[in-house]
């Protein structure tokens, strides 16, 4: 593994190395014995502008190494030669990054383009739906949250973590409507999925105070 991140991280200047060495053994020796140097050369090089290093992210992901993360991400030149699924991926990433940052205006734009290009996985696109709800949440456009939260709802989330976090969202979208009975339903489902993350173990609880004592 750790070898094949080297390799992903060094490939375009491998590539690089082998098309000059090809070139050489060309010269001396003729095409064909410097064939192969040249195909893996060309291949490593497509390999960097198509694929880029995205796969080298999950290792600074797990660590929380966000910093690491964004350097990865930054090292891309030209984004838009990525291959479609990947480039969603990156303009997803971007998008998080901005958020954790509370760039609020970048992560929308960067999360747009995501979304725009078409997640690979449809759980995927439903957190990304969910994490445009929350930004349009943080911008009090309401309006807009509710609809982005519902899509994702309705596309599907990766885990339960994320459907409870989607249902506290819309219960407290509801309670700003004073549609009381929708907003005591959406919070019963985040219940019922015993979230274990602290944040929004601490939100139902909070919201539990009193949405027993509001009508509907």
């Amino acid at each position: 593994m750790k070898f094949y991140n080297q390799l992903i991280k060094y490939r375009l200047w491998i590539g690089i190395a082998l098309l000059v060495l090809g070139g050489y053994v060309n010269y001396i020796a003729g095409f064909w014995p410097a064939f192969f140097l040249y195909l893996v050369g060309v291949i490593l090089i497509l390999g960097h502008f198509f694929f880029g290093p995205l796969r080298l992210i999950q290792e600074y992901m797990e660590a929380g190494d966000m910093d690491g993360a964004e350097k990865v991400l930054n090292s891309i030149q030209f984004p838009n030669l990525l291959y479609k699924p990947i480039r969603s991926v990156y303009f997803t990433l971007k998008g998080n990054i901005a958020m954790m940052k509370q760039d609020f205006d970048g992560a929308e734009k960067m999360m747009k383009k995501g979304l725009d290009l078409g997640m690979p996985m449809k759980e995927a696109e439903g957190a990304s739906l969910l994490q445009m709800g929350m930004l349009s949440m943080q911008k009090n456009d309401l309006r807009q949250a509710e609809s982005y939260i519902r899509s994702a709802i309705r596309k599907g989330l990766p885990d339960k973590e994320n459907e409870a976090a989607a249902y506290l969202q819309m219960c407290s979208l509801m309670m700003n409507k004073r549609e009381f009975r929708a907003a005591k339903d959406f919070f019963r489902k985040a219940k019922a999925l015993k979230p274990t993350t602290p944040q929004i173990v601490d939100q139902i609880k909070q919201i539990e105070k009193y949405i027993t004592r509001i009508p509907g």
